[in-house]
This record gives C-alpha cells, sequence and structure tokens, in this order.
C-alpha cells in the first residue's frame, strides 16, 4: 500500500470512529458537533497535502516554526491550529493567519495573545486550557484558576480585546485505565457546562468548543463530549 493510500484509508477509518463514538454518546450529547483536527507535527507537506485532499480541513502544529515553514509551501487552504506549547515571543509570527490558539495556558500568554492581535487588526480565536492530567508536566489552568481568570476578564473586558473566547482545551493522563482517561474528560465537560451557564462569559454564544482526545483516546472523549479531536499517529502514521 503506498503512503498516499494508507493516509486515505487511516483517514476513513478515523471518521468511522467518530461516527461510531457519537452513536455511543448519552442523549444530552448526541447532537453536538464534532470536528477532527489533523496533527502533522513533523509529517511531509506531501502528506498533510494527502490528507487535505482527503478532506482534512483542519491542522494543527505543536511548534510555530514548524507551522511557518510549511504554511509558505503547502499550497492548500486550511484552517491553522496552535496545539502545542507557545512561547509569548512567538505569538507574533502567527498572529497574523492562525485560525485558533487551543494551548492557551497562562493569563500572561493570552495578554500577549491580545496584544498581537490588535497589532495585526485581527480577533484570534482561542481555548483555554485546563490541567487535569495526572502528570505535573501538562500544563494549563486548574478549575479555580480558571474561574478566577474569567472574572478578571468579565470584569476588565478591555483589557482582554484581541481574543475571542470559543472553548476549553485538555489532555487527559498517558495511562491505560480508560475509566481514568474517561473521569478527566467528563471533569473538563462538567467545568465546560458550570462556565457556559455561569453569566461570566462576554459572549455565551461563542463558547462551543471543547478540544479533548489524541490519537489513543479521541473516542472516549467524543463520548464525553468533545468537539475538536487532535489526531495525529492514527491517520499519518509513526512520527518520522
Amino acid at each position: 500500500m503506498s503512503d498516499d493510500t494508507m493516509i486515505c484509508e487511516h483517514l476513513k477509518a478515523v471518521q468511522a470512529e467518530i461516527a461510531a463514538a457519537r452513536r455511543r454518546r448519552r442523549k444530552a450529547l448526541a447532537d453536538a458537533p464534532v470536528e477532527l483536527i489533523a496533527v502533522t507535527k513533523n509529517h511531509s507537506v506531501d502528506a498533510m497535502r494527502e490528507a487535505i485532499d482527503a478532506g482534512v480541513m483542519n491542522i494543527g502544529e505543536n511548534r510555530v516554526q514548524e507551522a511557518l515553514d510549511k504554511a509558505e509551501t503547502l499550497e492548500r487552504e486550511v484552517k491553522w491550529h496552535l496545539i502545542g506549547h507557545l512561547q509569548t515571543n512567538k505569538v507574533k509570527y502567527i498572529a497574523p493567519f492562525i485560525h485558533m490558539i487551543e494551548s492557551v495556558t497562562s493569563e500572561r500568554l493570552l495578554l500577549e495573545i491580545c496584544r498581537q492581535a490588535q497589532r495585526v487588526g485581527r480577533t484570534i480565536p482561542i481555548l483555554l486550557e485546563v490541567h487535569v492530567a495526572r502528570e505535573e508536566t501538562k500544563s494549563g489552568f486548574s478549575p479555580d484558576e480558571l474561574r478566577e481568570l474569567l472574572g478578571r476578564i468579565a470584569s476588565s473586558p478591555e483589557a482582554y480585546r484581541g481574543v475571542a473566547l470559543y472553548g476549553l482545551m485538555a489532555m487527559a493522563s498517558n495511562v491505560d485505565d480508560e475509566s481514568v482517561i474517561r473521569g478527566e474528560f467528563a471533569t473538563v465537560h462538567r467545568l465546560f457546562d458550570e462556565i457556559r451557564s455561569s453569566g461570566v462569559l462576554l459572549q455565551p454564544e461563542l463558547f462551543t468548543e471543547l478540544s479533548m482526545g489524541m490519537s489513543g483516546d479521541y473516542p472516549l472523549a467524543l463520548r464525553e463530549g468533545a468537539t475538536l479531536v487532535r489526531v495525529g499517529s492514527a491517520i499519518f502514521g509513526d512520527r518520522a
């Protein structure tokens, strides 16, 4: 099987798994939409083109420089998502074109995104990353930190101009126990529902996205209400 055929077949399998996971959702989540983000870290532009030509519209990159290099040569219209650790001094490079920054892990980073968005005359969609995993190496706001930040945004909205808050992002623990993983995703979904109904959001109609799940656990994330899943190796194979 050629690499091109492999990517197409893997993509079909992922799409079928997404459809099956949606059918297994509880009734309250049954109609929630789902979008696939193809994670292309360390994968070639040729592989990306094959996925895009097969129907992928959302591209997830972990590194700013890799996103910049690929954007120059891809020759395809896509929606770029920054899903990895983002340094404040790199925000200026992606501000002109990024579709969404999913990995906003600190208020300092958020304020820099606001500054750079205003500089280029854009409103950048963002997700706030929540830390629920057991690993301390994973980033994000604790639920209490998130509530406090949202309170500050509500009381001083002018300080946060330039971004639109679309939802939350999270990564589960890297464990084999599916009950632990589902429990963490369920915790994030409860926090998402709490925030959406709290009255603290300036634009509650935009707060619709829950980015959870990667190649190893996205079916579990979908069952707990994910609307965005970040899938790489299940589409492209192992990274080079």
